[in-house]
């Protein structure tokens, strides 16, 4: 079993690289706005508890599968020791079951990710990023508001990649990604 863990800020392209692994490693992709969006539908907003826990019984039952492996996307705050805290619980989840853990991220300028935000792909599996205005602002105030990108030395993960995908395609990132941890 393998778990990897895509980390970067709003709009780098979590979830397109995530595509790109899927498609090259058979690994299953779990974005982070498959527990949002839902969530969001149903109680008209955003609600962190119940999307915690829907994450929860999907990590829990998928670590315990015969799936090759989960690749889940997240936004993460560096600052923020309730983030490292969450990491390592999603992590103690599929140690239990002996997992490899790997950890990419990818970094880009705000003026890339503005342009990402609009993109075809993230609008047709992210309802909540269709309004455009609203969704660049909250990328802009995310940005503002917390630190989504490591500092040099700060990540202690043994299996740990920092990709700037400013000017390189999904692909050539998964591509980066599966050959350095092996998947």
């Amino acid at each position: 079993m393998n778990l990897l863990f895509i980390f970067g800020d709003g709009a780098v392209g979590k979830m397109t690289v995530g595509q790109e692994v899927a498609k090259l490693t058979g690994m299953r992709l779990f974005h982070n706005h498959m527990t949002i969006e839902p969530v969001i539908e149903l109680f008209g907003g955003t609600n962190w508890l119940v999307t915690r826990r829907l994450r929860d019984v999907i990590f829990e039952e998928f670590a315990d599968s015969d799936q090759y492996g989960l690749i889940f996307t997240y936004m993460m705050a560096f600052d923020r020791q309730s983030e490292w805290d969450y990491i390592a619980h999603v992590t103690e989840i599929f140690k239990k079951h002996d997992a490899c853990v790997c950890h990419a991220e990818l970094v880009a300028p705000l003026e890339v990710r503005l342009e990402r935000n609009v993109s075809e792909n993230r609008l047709l599996h992210k309802a909540s990023k269709r309004d455009i205005v609203k969704s660049n602002e909250r990328v802009i105030r995310d940005s503002r508001q917390y630190r989504c990108v490591s500092n040099e030395g700060e990540i202690p993960f043994e299996n740990y990649i920092k990709i700037d995908n400013t000017h390189i395609p999904a692909h050539d990132a998964a591509k980066i990604i599966v050959e350095r941890f092996g998947l």
